[in-house]
């Protein structure tokens, strides 16, 4: 814990950048829990639940390829104070949202928002490299998981309370307040990294990072690892399991809002436990532990409170498993395509949980049960793990140093 605390302590750009996410994810579980309690009130069918859960990660799917070129040619800090005001206006017009007739506007405004979201986050993982090296990379990495656990927990039990006494729409103001705080920060921030003059095209820059892939494969072989952790798209999994399970016992809202709130108790704590065990031999190990956890929540999930203890253990080992997979990335290619990159890996993350989500949505509408359907993403952090065997045998990987 110390170690995170020094590192805030003396980069002060960074300890900035650092309290902007704390805002910024803070606000926007308000919104989070707000959209789900809407439409499951709207009464509306799984498949729905799941594409609306999907949409928070096609968008950036869509904008990755081209995300990247720009994130090697534009200067950061107008790059995300523009993705925030498109955040502020997106979020704000979901107030406008009602009824069953509205959810083409949701659809929309869901993809606009998440699309400047994804845009913004890549950016900020983009620029860590360039401010941090080696262990102070990985500490970083794992306090960005931890802030974006500790708001996941804490917006999402605080939203639930505010969406059951006051409603959605003043969840959406206050998530759009958020956002307008986050905004002043950054647009005060002294940010020195400025933007690299390319001289070649974007098409020019898309094609070369597809050659730098082919000459250093390792790059694509860590890429689909952290996607891996994309199977824990678990938010309309959530929601069908309170529409199914607990409507009958408590609030809709409340439930949403605990069960994500659980999780994210083990979100926060899991970096602080195991960031200092974890290295390259014992990455298979967690994503073993992983897959158990989830086989447990399977096992205890018809009963509420032993489904939130089980959401605990399932946090557990999630933050450390995206923070040292994506920290492998950044330490093993090159400085020039780190946006590109990170982009690329973004895209190939959010199209894992893209298809989590749809999968969730298509099996249950097929009248699987949700305890088969979460046994079933356990199996794929087996597969992880075997695949992150083959990789340390048959490539180069440095150790995160």
């Amino acid at each position: 814990m110390n170690q995170y605390i020094n590192l805030l302590r003396a980069d002060q750009v960074f300890r900035r950048l650092s309290i902007i996410q704390l805002i910024s994810y803070f606000g926007a579980w308000f919104s989070n829990v707000a959209i789900y309690t809407l439409l499951i009130g709207m009464d509306v069918s799984a498949e729905i639940i799941a594409f609306v859960a999907a949409l928070h990660f096609i968008a950036g799917i869509v904008q990755a390829p081209f995300s990247g070129s720009v994130l090697d040619s534009v200067a950061p800090k107008k790059l995300m104070l523009s993705l925030l005001f498109v955040e502020i206006i997106s979020t704000i017009l979901l107030v406008l949202v009602s009824d069953i007739s509205h959810l083409w506007l949701l659809y929309g405004l869901i993809f606009v928002r998440m699309a400047a979201a994804s845009f913004y986050f890549t950016a900020e993982m983009s620029l860590l490299p360039k401010i941090l090296k080696g262990k102070d990379l990985q500490k970083a990495n794992e306090i960005h998981s931890i802030i974006w656990s500790f708001s996941y927990t804490l917006g999402m039990a605080v939203s639930g309370f505010v969406v059951y006494l006051l409603g959605v729409k003043v969840a959406f103001v206050l998530d759009a307040l958020m956002f307008v705080i986050s905004f002043s920060l950054l647009y005060s921030l002294h940010l020195q990294v400025g933007s690299v003059k390319e001289k070649e095209s974007f098409l020019y820059m898309m094609g070369d990072t597809f050659r730098y892939i082919k000459k250093y494969p390792h790059a694509l072989h860590l890429m689909l690892m952290h996607s891996v952790v994309g199977l824990t798209a678990f938010d309309a999994l959530v929601a069908l399991m309170v529409q199914e399970y607990y409507a009958g016992i408590i609030a809709t809202s409340l439930a949403l809002g605990l069960l994500h709130a659980s999780r994210a108790v083990g979100l926060v704590f899991g970096p602080m436990i195991l960031g200092s065990w974890i290295n390259n031999k014992r990455l298979v190990q967690l994503l073993i532990f992983q897959a158990v956890a989830i086989w447990l929540w399977a096992w205890w999930m018809e009963n509420f409170y032993l489904s939130m203890v089980a959401s605990v253990i399932v946090g557990l080992f999630t933050t450390t498993l995206w923070s040292y997979t994506y920290t492998l990335l950044q330490k093993n290619i090159d400085e020039r395509y780190y946006g590109r990159i990170v982009a690329y890996n973004d895209m190939l993350f959010l199209s894992s949980a893209t298809l989590t989500s749809l999968m969730i949505g298509a099996l249950a509408s097929k009248n699987f049960s949700l305890e088969f359907i979460t046994f079933f993403i356990g199996l794929g952090f087996i597969v992880g793990a075997l695949y992150f065997t083959w990789i340390v045998k048959t490539q180069n990987i440095k150790e995160v140093a």
